[in-house]
């Protein structure tokens, strides 16, 4: 019981120290306008085209998650932060058009961290990752959102269960092995994966979450109609 305490307390204050760094950083380097309180008017579909596709050295990594055959017709690049409540939103949109495209789309994902908790969510989606179980991570994160998220602006809830506490009962409910994932995050296994994935959103000039990459193709007129609609016209050419 006293090594499972200690083990479980080293998680905690390493993912914390990681959490307050990364936030840092980001701040720092772009002062990033959320999606989900920045929604304009859809505009009519079609009018997604881009003079010019973002360069695929950007968009995908050699240790990027993703979904979906290498060589499928279409790669929808997201790029995401776990605790932005439209990525939350899009989850189960993006799961119907992997669907509906099964064998012939693949789907990658990238991390914009740029919320109070969000170095929290990213760690663990990868300590979690590392262990075979990544969707199921992510998953669980965004159906439990309400639970980890602060909402900016919003007024602390003293009776809200604190982080460490919450990450910790989420990883017993996806049996990771707590021992193995203190370990990789004092190795800091993750910390250039992250790093990486934030400069090439600023490269890419991504200033909000979710940003979706088609073939390499930005939707520009954010929602599903249109997002659906760039993935069609990839694929119907």
């Amino acid at each position: 019981m006293r090594k499972e305490i200690i083990v479980i307390g080293a998680v905690v204050l390493v993912v914390i120290v990681a959490a307050v760094i990364g936030s840092n950083y980001y701040t720092n380097s772009v002062q990033s306008v959320r999606r989900g309180t920045d929604i304009t008017a859809p505009a009519a579909p079609g009018s997604n085209a881009t003079p010019a596709t973002a360069s695929s050295a950007l968009l995908v990594r050699p240790d990027s998650a993703s979904i979906g055959p290498a060589d499928a017709k279409v790669t929808l690049v997201e790029f995401y932060d776990p605790e932005c409540g439209t990525c939350a939103t899009f989850n189960p949109i993006i799961k119907k058009i992997l669907e509906l495209h099964e064998g012939r789309i693949r789907y990658v994902v990238r991390y914009v961290p740029q919320h109070t908790n969000s170095m929290f969510a990213v760690t663990f989606t990868e300590v979690a990752g590392e262990q075979g179980k990544y969707w199921e991570a992510r998953d669980l994160l965004f159906a439990k959102q309400r639970q980890w998220a602060t909402q900016a602006g919003a007024t602390p809830d003293p009776l809200k269960p604190k982080i460490d506490v919450l990450f910790d009962k989420f990883a017993e409910e996806l049996g990771l092995d707590k021992e193995k994932a203190a370990r990789s995050i004092r190795e800091k296994r993750f910390a250039a994966k992250i790093e990486q994935d934030k400069k090439d959103a600023l490269d890419l000039g991504v200033r909000k979450t979710p940003s979706f990459f088609v073939n390499g193709r930005e939707l520009v007129s954010f929602g599903e109609p249109q997002l659906r609609h760039l993935v069609n016209d990839e694929m119907n050419k």
